[in-house]
């Protein structure tokens, strides 16, 4: 009878203990699989996040350059607008996330690499957060853990996407590729003119067809063919690369850019010096041997000189480089009488690879951009 007894203890405890286990082992099933739809839902927040901040940086880069908004703030508004647009095409947790004004600074990296800030630095930023919370798109709902009282968790993602505003020179792209500059310099009061509000505007670069047309577009332009630039026998060629450059040169540098072993003639780079001055030797002219290839490029950004004098005469002759900027041809005649002889320019933005940033607070560029990146 007692051995009998014994045994319907001992099987009643084993049931007890089956049942335990069975019902922690459901808990934790239950529980890790709350926990995993919370760890999916982070990793759409992320992407949510990286998807507003380089769509918002790109739009800032795009809303600061020539010929589109001179507002700083409207441009910063705009760029928070398309952050929330963004963020809301990828959704999280089954819904498309809001985001709140003070979900997206605008401005400048801080050299913590954290903090955007209106204090100018040559990292022009935008960080957006993508929130789950109580307050802000509800928090990730939680399925089982609910029988534990748990109804919600909140989760969050951030990210900054950042590109460089200031170019102090350039080198050859980890990419392997070709720099878009052309060797051609302007002349620096041109420049200012131009930046003034002191030009022509008889071209239009119509975006959407890809052509130039007659007519204005509301973005001055100038001539880089000058009628003089202070040195006899110069017209605004430079020679990157050999001091010999050819006309051949010309052409393909014109078209397939600057190669890195145009570069090894500088040293590996064009970069300005200490004293924000670069020092390349001129040419004698822009040849008519080159228009075709100038007429073939017409429409794409590419990027150009900014002298501040010249010495000496012909291919003997010294450009003083003191700027860059992105610029694109609009029309080009190198025949004819010397007067009406002409290649339009007007700015562009130029986004290249290759890039050298400006650690000084002298502006050394005008529009061109580095491409937009992710720092976290």
């Amino acid at each position: 009878m007692c051995t009998g007894n014994h045994r319907r203890r001992r099987a009643g405890t084993v049931l007890v203990f089956t049942l335990f286990m069975m019902i922690a082992t459901i808990a934790m099933l239950a529980f890790a699989i709350d926990l995993g739809y919370v760890f999916v839902v982070r990793s759409e927040l992320q992407r949510s996040a990286d998807a507003a901040a380089l769509a918002a940086a790109w739009e800032l880069c795009d809303e600061i350059s020539v010929g589109t908004n001179n507002d700083p703030m409207e441009a910063a508004e705009l760029a928070r607008y398309t952050a929330g647009d963004y963020a809301g095409l990828n959704t999280v947790g089954g819904a498309s996330p809001a985001m709140a004004y003070q979900d997206v600074d605008v401005g400048y990296l801080q050299p913590d690499g954290e903090t955007v800030s209106l204090v100018p630095s040559s990292l022009v930023a935008v960080q957006a957060h993508v929130r789950r919370t109580a307050d802000q798109n509800g928090e990730v709902p939680l399925f089982f853990a609910r029988l534990l009282g748990m109804n919600g968790s909140s989760a969050q993602a951030q990210s900054t996407a950042v590109f460089v505003s200031n170019i102090s020179g350039f080198r050859p792209p980890s990419s392997g590729e070709n720099l878009d500059i052309l060797p051609f310099a302007l002349d620096k009061e041109t420049w200012d003119d131009l930046r003034d509000g002191i030009g022509t505007d008889d071209w239009t670069w119509n975006e959407e067809l890809q052509e130039v047309t007659p007519g204005p577009d509301g973005i001055l332009e100038a001539n880089l063919f000058p009628q003089g630039t202070g040195s006899p026998g110069n017209r605004g060629t430079v020679d990157v690369g050999s001091n010999n450059n050819s006309t051949a040169d010309l052409a393909r540098q014109i078209l397939e850019g600057i190669s890195a072993e145009d570069l090894e003639h500088h040293g590996g780079e064009l970069a300005f010096d200490e004293n924000g001055e670069l020092f390349l030797n001129a040419d004698t002219g822009i040849s008519a041997g080159v228009k075709d290839e100038l007429a073939q490029i017409k429409g794409k950004p590419r990027t150009i000189f900014i002298f501040s004098q010249i010495a000496g005469n012909g291919n003997n002759a010294y450009y003083t480089i003191v700027h860059f900027t992105g610029m694109r041809i609009l029309d080009v005649k190198l025949t004819g009488n010397m007067s009406s002889k002409r290649v339009i320019i007007q700015p562009a933005k130029m986004a290249v690879r290759g890039g050298i940033r400006a650690t000084g607070g002298t502006q050394t560029s005008s529009f061109v951009y580095s491409p937009v990146w992710l720092i976290h």
